[in-house]
C-alpha cells in the first residue's frame, strides 16, 4: 500500500482546514470499474453549456450509510476522508443539462490511481468522466479531472466538529463555507441533504470560464432556512 500525504492539516486562520484525505492508502492494483451508459433515464443529451457546478460530498455520511458495501471499501474502510470530489458538471443554458455526449472506453488504472485520493471510487471516476467529462469539447480524461481537482484542493472549510455541535440550518453552513474560502459567497452555492437532514453534498457554481459565481434559481438544494446536521462519524 502507498501512503497519501495527510492533508487535513490546520491553516492559520482558526478552525478552517484543507479538503483533502485524512487519510488515504492507494491499492498496489486500483480497481476496475464498469462501463458507464446512457439509457432511457438518463439519455445521451447534447447541449450548450452555460456554466458549471463543481461538486463536493461528505463522505462521513456516505459512509454512514454504505460502510458494509463492498464497492465502498476503499472510501469506507481502512482509509477516512472529509469532503471528497465528487465531480465537475456541465450545466445548460436553461434547466436542462448535457450528458453522455459522446462514447468513451473505461479510465486507464493510471488515471484511476492518480484520482483515488480525490474521488475515492474508481467506478463513480467512470461515471463523471462518461457522464460529463465527454460533454467538454476536446477533454481527454486526465485533463478533465485535473481541473477540478485543483479547485477542490484550493477550498477550505469551516469547523465541521464545532458546527456539529450546534444548531445550523444551510444557510448558516453556506455562511461558514463562504467565509472559509474569500471571494466565493453564499450564493454561489447550494446545500443537499438526505430526508433526514443531515449533510450530504455541497455544490459550487461556476461561469464558463470556472469561475465561481452566483446559482441559478433553478439549482435546488435546501432552502436557506432548512435545519442541517452533521454527521461527524463513528466516536
Amino acid at each position: 500500500m502507498i501512503r497519501c500525504l495527510l492533508a487535513a492539516v490546520a491553516l492559520a486562520a482558526p478552525g478552517v482546514a484543507t479538503a483533502q484525505a485524512y487519510k488515504c492508502a492507494l491499492p498496489g492494483t486500483p480497481p476496475r470499474p464498469r462501463p458507464d451508459l446512457p439509457d432511457e433515464k438518463q439519455p445521451r443529451r447534447v447541449l450548450p453549456i452555460g456554466g458549471y457546478t463543481l461538486a463536493i460530498s461528505w463522505s462521513p455520511q456516505y459512509c454512514r450509510s454504505h460502510a458494509r458495501d463492498d464497492r465502498s471499501r476503499f472510501q469506507c474502510g481502512a482509509n477516512r476522508f472529509g469532503f471528497v470530489l465528487h465531480g465537475l458538471w456541465p450545466d445548460g443554458v436553461g434547466k436542462d443539462w448535457p450528458q453522455y455526449c459522446a462514447a468513451t472506453p473505461l479510465l486507464s488504472p493510471r488515471t484511476i490511481r492518480a484520482n483515488l485520493c480525490s474521488t475515492p471510487s474508481a467506478q463513480l471516476l467512470q461515471h463523471e468522466w462518461a457522464k460529463h467529462g465527454t460533454c467538454m469539447a476536446g477533454e481527454t480524461p486526465d485533463g478533465y479531472f485535473r481541473r477540478p481537482t485543483a479547485m477542490y484542493r484550493k477550498l477550505r472549510y469551516p469547523d465541521m466538529q464545532a458546527l456539529s455541535r450546534r444548531p445550523l440550518t444551510a444557510g448558516r453552513f453556506a455562511q461558514a463555507m463562504a467565509r472559509a474560502n474569500p471571494g466565493v459567497g453564499a450564493d454561489m452555492m447550494r446545500i443537499t441533504a438526505d430526508r433526514q437532514g443531515w449533510l450530504d453534498e455541497v455544490w459550487l457554481c461556476t461561469d464558463r470560464q470556472f469561475r465561481y459565481a452566483k446559482c441559478p434559481s433553478h439549482q435546488g438544494g435546501l432552502k436557506p432556512a432548512a435545519r442541517l446536521r452533521i454527521w461527524r462519524g463513528p466516536r
